[in-house]
């Protein structure tokens, strides 16, 4: 399956804002939208009114750039969160930020999703203190979030001691920076995500 390997910089560019896709670097004056507001590519003189559609792909693109999932994936949620009774924006949010690797980023454990998606993928994280490898497994309210054994040893779980301490977590989420553990406290509320998206577009673009 492909996968979009390019500058995500580039990326942040054509949103027209921060995505936060490089971590640290995007919070500094080297972020890519900091130094070329324009959007990349060949300039036209002058550019076309966006249409509503075009409005509502950039909403579900950017979604899915934010979490780094692909279009088959990111439709399951959307379908999932169809299904269920009250506003689906909000809860395709609530689906989208109870993945783990979203997770391992919301408690610190990484400086990028797509850093902590890496973390998950080599075996690094616990749940429960059991191990899982896959980035998109959904955790639940009162599970457990650690590091394994194993990678107490390794630099970079040393660096993540120093950082996770400087980090702040979302309600619904308890950090140990001690023990560099975290737990699912509750369903996040949409509230306390900041989303930089518009869900109401996303489920307009796939009620078409």
């Amino acid at each position: 399956m492909a996968r979009y390997v390019g500058p995500v910089c580039r990326l942040c560019r054509r949103a027209g804002m921060k995505l936060f896709l490089k971590g640290e670097r995007c919070l500094t004056p080297r972020c890519a939208v900091e130094r070329r507001h324009r959007p990349p590519g060949v300039h036209l003189p002058r550019r076309r009114r966006v249409s509503d559609y075009g409005l509502q792909l950039r909403e579900k693109q950017k979604a899915k750039q934010v979490y780094g999932i692909f279009e088959r994936q990111f439709r399951r949620y959307f379908q999932e969160a169809l299904r269920r009774p009250g506003i689906t924006g909000q809860y395709l949010l609530q689906l989208l930020e109870m993945r783990l690797d979203n997770v391992v980023f919301r408690l610190g454990f990484a400086d990028s999703r797509a850093q902590a998606r890496q973390f998950v993928n080599h075996g690094h994280m616990q749940v429960n203190g059991r191990r899982v490898d896959i980035s998109s497994y959904r955790v639940r309210p009162g599970e457990t979030i650690s590091w394994s054994d194993r990678s107490h040893n390794r630099e970079v779980f040393k660096i993540r001691v120093v950082e996770v301490s400087k980090r702040l977590v979302p309600q619904w989420l308890s950090v140990d920076a001690a023990e560099m553990t975290g737990e699912i406290m509750s369903w996040p509320d949409p509230s306390d995500i900041d989303a930089s998206f518009d869900t109401r577009l996303i489920v307009e673009y796939y009620s078409r």
